[in-house]
């Protein structure tokens, strides 16, 4: 009998094809094959790709380094999405190529907004009463 993993997040294959599309991105990215004006000179880093259950449809969030004009680059990657498609086909070696969809990586600003409420004081007197109350 086969097990259905609706609710227990993506599968292995799910994840395998992430990593080899991630790779292929990234390796495309690295080589600067996409001529926007968006792009020129821009270093974009894929720190995930998340796949839909059936492999179809290929979420990939980006980061340019340093951040700056993120919005303006995926706009531009999404407007190349059939060219990158078919580029990355052939690396990833599936019956049929995903679609790609781009999106801003959040996770790091959102790592900074929890990094910044654990620091700041209202935070440090809750864990400082706490430690005196444990003593």
């Amino acid at each position: 009998m086969k097990k259905t993993h609706s609710s227990a997040g993506p599968s292995q294959r799910m994840l395998r094809v992430g990593e080899l599309v991630r790779h292929a991105l990234a390796a495309m990215f690295a080589r600067g094959e996409i001529e926007d004006e968006a792009l020129r000179g821009a270093v974009v880093t894929v720190p995930e790709v998340r796949m839909t259950p059936d492999l179809k449809i290929a979420n990939a969030y980006v980061m340019p380094l340093g951040g700056q004009h993120a919005e303006e680059i995926v706009e531009a990657l999404n407007r190349h999405k059939k060219y990158i498609r078919g580029a990355i086909a052939p690396q990833i070696n599936l019956k049929y190529a995903p679609e790609v969809r781009f999106f801003v990586d959040d996770t790091f600003e959102e790592a900074g907004k929890i990094d910044a409420l654990l620091r700041s004081d209202r935070v440090r007197r809750d864990l400082d009463e706490d430690d005196s109350e444990q003593d």
